[in-house]
């Protein structure tokens, strides 16, 4: 019986061959050898009439055009999905929810910022999915190392709304020495707007009177990020 209530044949895991079996493929080799619908094929456990669970996984991945999809995706609209009940869909948002509260477990341990990517891979995962644009700002020691990472503004993006105090509040009170700016365009284009490069130059200003670097400001958008520290855009030529 599947979840939809309806009477047939289910394709599981178990009636592929043993060398496509996701599960066993995880066991002998590792997680990180399966390919996103085998992963969430295994989540899946049962497929639908005529397509087994990796098949159901691949229809699913492509419906929603891939894992930021489904990260976004709300739970009815996965319910509504084709083969995808009440118990799927819980299994999908539980897993994902599980991943972002990973991404986010020990703060105590200091991450070493290096890179613009290493930036960006601490809040691309969450960031990625949000409908309004998030202005967050990383707080880090004399060493690059993270402190912690402040929640300043939500909302559209705009040099009458954000008072550039706000964004170095946090940053004063912890006594740190270098900020990273990131926010999202919800559009999933990271591309940087006038607005956003006037409000990067601001914050560099700001930052040289207050003797805390601003070492980037990071656009996140869908599946990629943009540097604007990289790009010469309110940080002056490089």
């Amino acid at each position: 019986m599947a979840e939809t209530g309806k009477t047939y044949a289910l394709h599981r895991i178990t009636d592929l061959g043993p060398g496509d079996r996701p599960r066993e493929r995880l066991r002998d080799q590792g997680a990180q050898v399966l390919h996103n619908n085998e992963l969430l094929a295994i989540l899946l456990r049962t497929g639908v009439a005529g397509l087994n669970s990796v098949q159901l996984a691949q229809e699913l991945l492509m419906k929603f055009h891939g894992l930021a999809g489904l990260h976004e995706a709300n739970y009815a609209e996965l319910v509504a999905s084709r083969g995808i009940g009440d118990a799927k869909a819980a299994q999908i948002k539980a897993a994902i929810e599980l991943g972002r509260r990973l991404a986010a477990e020990k703060p105590e341990q200091r991450h070493l910022i290096q890179s613009p990517e290493q930036a960006a891979e601490l809040l691309r995962y969450e960031m990625s999915a949000l409908d309004q644009e998030h202005l967050r700002v990383l707080l880090l020691d004399t060493r690059n190392q993270l402190l912690r990472i402040v929640e300043v503004y939500h909302g559209s993006l705009n040099t009458s709304l954000i008072r550039i105090s706000e964004v170095f509040r946090d940053a004063v009170r912890d006594n740190a020495a270098a900020i990273i700016v990131v926010h999202n365009h919800p559009s999933g284009d990271p591309s940087p707007s006038p607005e956003d490069i006037a409000v990067t130059r601001a914050i560099v200003e700001a930052g040289k009177l207050l003797d805390i670097e601003v070492l980037d400001h990071l656009i996140i958008g869908q599946g990629r990020f943009i540097s604007l520290k990289a790009k010469g855009l309110g940080f002056g030529q490089l």
